[in-house]
């Protein structure tokens, strides 16, 4: 059925329609390798490594691999940070056919647990630091652990010294463990072999954040991975081989693995590769790695234009600043835009959307328009609608609905979740499968997409629909405010009413004569039922693992 594509008119450069390879994700990565094997594919702490180099750590991982008995469709764990093991891990689980689980090593050691027995891990690939956590890996029936070390990607001056370091723990937990040289040790005599599989067979499993409840995995495929790198490039119309992406977004999360990793690379771009993000370090490889693109989420931004240390620095080397994972706010984007302006770059902040069941984005604001408040257009080959909430009906343009996706990135299913797979993946009259994304937005007559809310953020107050996020626009455009979160609060009559936790500028006190100054802001911007009727100020707010701000941590507060 023909779906209208009124979006395609404003790509300008950008092709409507691409052509995705028929293989898995490691095969894309290898032919880039084959194309560019001088240039460099990521470096790390100084340390820079070829293509070439890449391709042959990825083949001498998998051999090991296949050393251990590991076949085609086993699931494999990777539970690290943005370092060249982790990268190379993944690529090497494609390479024999397996799945590889992300999982973010600050995770509890009641979600590793539950990880491990949701998506059946035979092996896990870890840091030493974080080996404690697998303590019940003999329970779990993990065959096998392999743990390295920072240390072990920078050379092998410090080999003796870390294996003699990593036995001792290994021995003391008594785990199924070995070092690293170890197990690539094993793989030495294996001969290498062709692994037949199918492009759309599982590839990857991203487990959700887990603040509310259990955390659910998103079974992703290699052409979900491939769409995504050969889209993003194609949207973002500003990369070509050489150029270097700042990898600031974590490898266990969509944004980070997708498109800081998988569309730099399949792009002959070389990953910059950062372990843990602090502002004042990441500032000083900014200076001094002078990347083309820097993609993050808006409370990461915030941290870097806050830096002394980038108040002189020369961003002229930009040619792509993106942000997603969360909204961005208009003050902050206009923040930036002068910042980039001030430091001879001559981009602008860029807003994307997407969540972990398409990988990561899916629309972003074109390169040579934007408009205020939009968080762009649909990506090529993929298809945005509003359909009425509960239901799969389209909304006329310009109605708040559910917003809904169909295309090449969109995830296999829930592990191990038939119901809640059912619940977000639908097919329509149209015959199409449709990603129910549990958002809530508007598109415009030309295709043009507006976040809103999540739904179930969304506050209903006396019959009345609130969305937090226009009350926090309207909060964090007032002069001396930082950020803030509105969030729903149990009311007698009302049965929810909003709360606004608000963190100020330092320097800015929280006055009497200031909170009065706010609330009679607010009342001139927003509905009277709307209205906050508390404001409560914060030094600080709660924020998940990636960097967003947990506003479920603040409702459990004001529930309790």
């Amino acid at each position: 059925m023909y779906l209208e594509t009124p979006w395609s008119r404003f790509y300008g450069e950008v092709p409507s329609t691409l052509s995705y390879p028929d293989c898995s994700i490691v095969e894309t990565v290898l032919n880039t390798s084959e194309k560019y094997p001088e240039l460099t594919a990521y470096s790390f702490l100084g340390r820079r490594t070829s293509f070439r180099d890449f391709a042959s750590n990825i083949r001498i991982i998998s051999l090991a691999l296949r050393s251990q008995g590991i076949l085609p469709g086993d699931r494999i764990m990777i539970c690290m940070p943005n370092v060249p093991q982790a990268v190379e891990c993944f690529y090497a689980v494609s390479l024999v056919g397996a799945v590889a689980v992300m999982v973010h090593p600050l995770s509890s050691v009641g979600e590793i647990e539950f990880i491990i027995k949701n998506s059946k891990c035979r092996a896990v690939f870890t840091l030493d630091m974080f080996l404690d956590k697998f303590a019940a890996a003999h329970e779990l029936k993990i065959e096998f652990i392999v743990t390295t070390a920072i240390e072990d990607a920078l050379g092998f001056l410090k080999h003796r010294v870390l294996t003699f370091k990593k036995m001792f723990k290994v021995r003391r937990l008594s785990l199924p463990a070995m070092p690293w040289r170890e197990f690539l040790q094993r793989g030495k005599n294996q001969s290498d072999c062709k692994i037949e599989f199918s492009a759309d067979s599982p590839a990857v499993i991203l487990y959700s954040g887990g603040t509310t409840g259990t955390p659910k995995g998103v079974l992703l495929s290699s052409r979900n991975f491939n769409a995504l790198a050969l889209q993003t490039l194609a949207m973002s119309n500003c990369l070509k081989a050489g150029d270097r992406m700042l990898a600031l977004m974590p490898v266990f999360h969509g944004f980070g693995l997708g498109i800081c990793i998988h569309m730099a690379l399949v792009g002959g771009c070389s990953c910059i590769l950062l372990p843990r993000f602090n502002a004042e370090s990441c500032a000083e490889i900014i200076k001094k790695e002078r990347p083309n693109c820097i993609v993050g989420v808006p409370t990461l931004f915030e941290a870097l234009i806050e830096c002394d240390k980038l108040k002189n620095a020369d961003l002229s080397c930009l040619k792509g600043v993106f942000s997603g994972g969360d909204s961005l706010p208009a003050a902050l984007k206009k923040s930036w835009d002068a910042f980039l302006l001030e430091r001879g770059a001559k981009v602008r902040i860029r807003e994307g959307y997407g969540l972990t069941e398409c990988v990561a984005a899916s629309c972003l604001t074109p390169y040579n328009c934007e408009r205020e408040g939009s968080i762009g257009l649909p990506f090529p080959d993929t298809f945005f609608k509003i359909v009425g909430i509960g239901g799969t009906d389209e909304l006329p343009a310009g109605e708040a609905g559910e917003i809904c996706i169909s295309g090449p990135t969109v995830m296999l299913g829930y592990e191990n979740r038939p119901e809640e797979t059912s619940e977000a993946l639908k097919t329509h009259s149209d015959g199409r499968i449709w990603l129910h994304t549990g958002d809530i937005g508007t598109m415009d007559a030309d295709g043009f997409v507006y976040f809103k809310q999540r739904i179930k953020r969304m506050i209903v107050s006396s019959g009345y629909s609130i969305y937090p996020s226009q009350l926090e626009s309207v909060i964090n455009s007032f002069p001396g405010v930082r950020m803030s979160c509105v969030v729903g609060v149990p009311d007698q009559y009302r049965l929810k009413r909003p709360k606004a936790f608000v963190v100020l500028e330092d320097g800015v006190v929280p006055t009497e004569r200031f909170k009065t100054e706010l609330e009679a802001h607010c009342r001139r911007n927003i509905a009277k039922y709307a209205l906050p009727k508390d404001i409560e100020f914060r030094e600080s707010l709660p924020l998940t693992k990636i960097g967003k701000v947990a506003y479920t941590v603040l409702e459990a507060e004001a529930d309790n």
